[in-house]
């Protein structure tokens, strides 16, 4: 029986970059996904986009929102979870650009009793304003195309493109590497999200929201397996956050670590 995979994109204020994934996400070789976007509060300009695209996307695609009251993005995950239907959760952030096997290597890796991490490319900023700008289909670039930007420092690697290595025990070395894995493309299985109640809500502001996830779910016996030279993401440059919280919520997650706690404190079972 096919996978059932749903794909949940964190978005805020940002429809240009939120088009650019969602165009990489709608170029899929394999089109047995939904995708579900996650909006924690942004203006109606992303709403009237999303709703422009819905009828002619080529998979289903929600729009769960909820209104801007600071960094809040771990409760519009876990609602956009709740609204998903499939099996297979792939995680992964608003700004960053699926290449066209993306989904391929999603369904390839997946494993049960294991969340799959996967890398991304970081772009520069005059490169990630041209690709805005004039929309370049950069999800379906060949590897040839990317040894210009790579040259000129557009892109800060290239590798990951260039070599695709395929799955294998190799990818399950490390299996309690949680520093590997983050949300910006992470894949777990749904069961195990719930197990161990989603994403934690108590955190305040920017920071450690992931890493709390990915602990958790390692303290409940699953494991990492790396998703990498497999399908990359393109990751558009923005402004760094601010982290004014990300002291109380590196103190918050140290704790984790040391109680072995497994279930979120509000997520997935709360709302």
């Amino acid at each position: 029986m096919t996978l059932a995979i749903s794909v949940i994109v964190t978005t805020y204020n940002r429809p240009d970059a939120l088009a650019a994934t969602l165009r990489g996400l709608a170029a899929q070789a394999d089109r047995q996904f939904e995708v579900i976007v996650a909006d924690d509060g942004s203006t109606s300009e992303t709403s009237d986009f999303i709703r422009e695209i819905q009828q002619s996307f080529p998979v289903p695609l929600q729009h769960v929102w909820h209104a801007d009251q600071g960094f809040r993005a771990a409760a519009i995950t876990n609602r956009a979870i709740n609204q998903s239907t499939g099996d297979y959760i792939v995680l992964m952030d608003g700004d960053c650009i699926p290449r066209s096997c993306f989904i391929n290597w999603q369904r390839k890796l997946a494993q049960p009793g294991w969340m799959v991490g996967g890398n991304r490319i970081l772009l520069e900023e005059d490169f990630t304003r041209r690709i805005l700008e004039e929309e370049l289909p950069v999800h379906l670039w060949k590897r040839n195309q990317w040894i210009k930007p790579r040259l000129r420092g557009w892109t800060n690697r290239m590798l990951p493109i260039l070599f695709t290595l395929p799955d294998g025990r190799w990818r399950c070395k490390r299996p309690r590497d949680w520093r590997s894995l983050r949300t910006f493309s992470m894949a777990v299985h749904r069961e195990d999200l719930f197990n161990v109640n989603g994403l934690d809500e108590a955190y305040t502001g920017w920071g450690s929201q992931d890493s709390d996830l990915i602990i958790r779910l390692m303290h409940s016996g699953v494991r990492v397996k790396s998703g990498r030279h497999a399908s990359p993401v393109l990751h558009l440059w923005h402004p760094a956050l601010s982290r004014d919280d990300a002291a109380g919520n590196r103190t918050e997650l140290d704790e984790v670590i040391k109680s072995h706690r497994i279930r979120a404190r509000k997520g997935l079972l709360d709302q």
